[in-house]
């Protein structure tokens, strides 16, 4: 083998560890960045959900266009409209989503409801294996089974402290996501930032309908409406899925874990809202199974490769 051969084989190699570590840094940032959204939404001064949805939206819509605009080299109208019946209804199931997320957070608290989120990765998964025939493996099942029961004691809980509403919406929310997943799995042709740019506008529609004679609000509110859904939405998504295109299921799984376990955080020590006894245990249940599967995934990956088999996504 000659040198030119030699170092035609190595390049790629050299490529992909600072793709793989520029990707985990925008996992990372993308999580952090994504993680206020609990804390913005407890200092708004005088907004409803509606009004939240309405401003929220049009950011992100604005957001999403800009990265669209930048990544297509100035074809973003043409990248949405060609997302197809798929994308459309993609964008409808994360409209749902969203709006049912802010719901859980009008009615619960933010550890409740980020707790509750933390079980996307095994609704995914039950979802993928009931409708694209994907199959669970036993250490999936069993944390499956473990996140339940941590998702459970949550729901009780919340039954006791009059949360319910807000937990089932939370339960709501992770399943939207879950959806989205699949119908992106199934259609690995979407981009999903222009099916994004749809669910913003799906939720603009509705929530001006919804808000049509209250759309006044203060400048204070107006911004912050603007800050969650342009630059945290936004920006964040944006760089989330940029991440994803050079990182397997499980990291991105760790790293989305790092966004739902400081969310509660910032509102507990900004805003002194903590979870109770009871919905913390249920939370810790929730996270820790979901780090152990990824954990497991992870180790499984590194041994595939260290034989020449491809990792899986």
């Amino acid at each position: 083998m000659n040198a030119n051969a030699h170092s035609s084989m190595m390049a790629p190699g050299r490529d992909v560890l600072p793709r793989r570590g520029f990707a985990m840094v925008l996992m990372i940032v993308s999580s952090l960045i994504i993680s206020f959204g609990g804390l913005v939404h407890r200092n708004f001064e005088n907004i409803d959900a509606w009004q939240i949805n309405f401003y929220r939206s049009i950011s992100l819509m604005i957001a999403i266009f800009i990265i669209l605009m930048i990544q297509t080299r100035g074809g973003a109208v043409r990248e949405i409209r060609s997302i197809g019946y798929a994308g459309v209804w993609a964008g409808a199931v994360m409209a749902v989503t969203a709006m049912s997320f802010m719901q859980a957070l009008e009615n619960t608290t933010v550890a409740n409801t980020m707790f509750s989120l933390s079980a996307i990765p095994f609704i995914t998964a039950a979802m993928a294996w009931l409708f694209l025939k994907e199959s669970l493996t036993r250490v999936t099942l069993a944390a499956m089974a473990t996140t339940a029961l941590g998702i459970s004691i949550m729901v009780v809980d919340g039954v006791g402290g009059g949360s319910a509403y807000g937990n089932v919406m939370a339960l709501i929310t992770a399943t939207g996501f879950s959806t989205f997943a699949v119908i992106v799995r199934s259609n690995r042709h979407i981009n999903m930032l222009p099916a994004l740019f749809m669910s913003g506008l799906f939720i603009t529609i509705v929530s001006f309908v919804g808000s049509i004679d209250r759309l006044g609000v203060s400048l204070h509110d107006l911004l912050l409406c603007v800050l969650w859904g342009g630059v945290m939405s936004g920006v964040g998504n944006g760089m989330f899925i940029i991440a994803s295109r050079h990182l397997v299921a499980a990291e991105l799984t760790l790293f989305m874990l790092l966004e739902f376990a400081i969310s509660p955080l910032w509102v507990w020590f900004f805003v002194g809202e903590s979870p109770t006894r009871w919905a913390l245990v249920g939370g810790v249940i929730v996270i820790s199974s979901v780090a152990i599967k990824a954990l497991v995934e992870l180790g499984g990956s590194s041994r595939r490769i260290r034989r020449g088999r491809p990792s899986p996504v």
